[in-house]
């Protein structure tokens, strides 16, 4: 019927397949056909299957080899136990649309179900800067890579579960940062952003955690630091691999007391604040080389949260390109201007290697070197950029 929404299920568990394929089909709206293996799915899938539901784990082919053979065909949720879940966090990159970690309630995977099949009717088809009116307000596009990401988001903003943000610089981490913070209980609470890397060494003690009157020479008044200017809200540390390996301890209290000293104080200050973390250097690396504590990498990294590059959201980026044009010609009092069908054709062949960050210096150079309203291939310089 096609007034039903068509879901396969596949679980080589028979115990767990039959009953999930009993407990869903009491949902009159839900047609359920379920498929011992990976490989039998493959060869019965029907062109009318509307969702996935696969577990990870499973002889022969595994889930992930599953979604790769599916290629973006289906939308697929994955169902992981806890050893297999940075397997789950893997498959965001495949496209999967969201994950759930076993043992779930069915009515846990009924609301997940509804849940994808509405952010598929909302998610806009994107032709024009037009800024999406739904769960993923504040990006100005979404690609299926990036929609996978914000579930795990949105899942992760409804808690105080420190976040890992990863990914390579200028991806907009700390967008997305921001994203998990409007999205929370927080929301109305201050959001504060700090650069680890752009802070000289010996301030950053004093930066995070604020120092009394007279506690150094210049210490001429009393400052509050950073975790008590985020008190009730979200602290967003950016470029965690770079704090320095004597105040790992220090960071690593706080997070598990709930509470700060500032320097020189006698006492400590209760506070309450979410972290969250992001790096683009290789925290395991740091570990095995004794530059980052393991105890303290295994608190932040509660929910790890992969951003994928822009080459792989290429839907994005003429989006990011004309909000970024218009924005540079309103502030440089330039006339309008815009991407003639070359340069269109030209900006989404780049690989874009400095990723969000890199895409909007393009433009922005474009804007304020190009002569007459439209902005050709070579006011973009993508060619002598792609020779490097």
């Amino acid at each position: 019927k096609r007034d039903q929404m068509n879901i396969v299920i596949v679980e080589d568990d028979i115990n767990m397949r039959k009953s999930l394929e009993i407990a869903l089909g009491e949902y009159d709206e839900l047609n359920i056909k379920s498929y011992k293996s990976a490989v039998e799915a493959l060869k019965r899938l029907g062109e009318d299957t509307d969702l996935i539901i696969t577990d990870i784990n499973m002889p022969k082919m595994d889930g992930l080899e599953f979604i790769k053979e599916l290629n973006g065909k289906f939308d697929v949720i994955i169902m992981t136990g806890n050893a297999t879940l940075n397997k789950a966090i893997e498959s965001v990159r495949l496209g999967v649309k969201d994950f759930l970690t076993k043992p779930f309630d069915v009515s846990t995977l009924y609301e997940t179900i509804k849940r994808v099949e509405l952010l598929k009717q909302k998610t806009p088809k994107i032709s024009k800067n037009t800024e999406i009116k739904n769960e993923t307000i504040g990006f100005l596009a979404t690609s299926k890579a990036l929609e996978a990401t914000l579930n795990i988001a949105l899942k992760a903003a409804r808690t105080d579960a420190s976040v890992m943000l990863s990914g390579e610089s200028g991806v907009g981490k700390e967008v997305f940062a921001k994203f998990i913070h409007a999205n929370s209980p927080r929301k109305d609470a201050a959001f504060i952003a700090l650069n680890m890397a752009a802070i000289p060494e010996n301030l950053i003690e004093s930066e995070l955690f604020g120092f009394e009157k007279g506690a150094f020479t210049d210490a001429s008044t009393t400052k509050k630091g950073q975790f008590e200017l985020a008190n009730g809200g979200t602290l967003f540390l950016d470029e965690i691999g770079e704090m320095p390996i004597n105040l790992q301890p220090k960071l690593l209290r706080v997070l598990q007391e709930r509470e700060i000293t500032r320097l020189g104080a006698t006492k400590s200050e209760k506070i309450d604040v979410r972290i969250i973390c992001a790096t683009n250097a290789n925290l395991e690396l740091a570990m095995r080389e004794g530059k980052f504590r393991e105890d303290l990498f295994y608190r932040l990294n509660t929910i790890p949260l992969f951003i994928p590059p822009l080459r792989e959201r290429k839907e994005e980026i003429l989006a990011i390109s004309e909000d970024a044009l218009k924005k540079c010609c309103t502030e440089y009092s330039l006339e309008p201007k815009n991407f003639s069908k070359d340069a269109k054709e030209e900006l989404l062949s780049y690989d874009y290697p400095g990723n969000i960050r890199e895409l909007i210096s393009v433009v922005q150079r474009a804007a304020i070197l190009s002569e007459g309203d439209e902005i050709l291939p070579k006011d973009l310089f993508l060619q002598s950029r792609s020779k490097k």
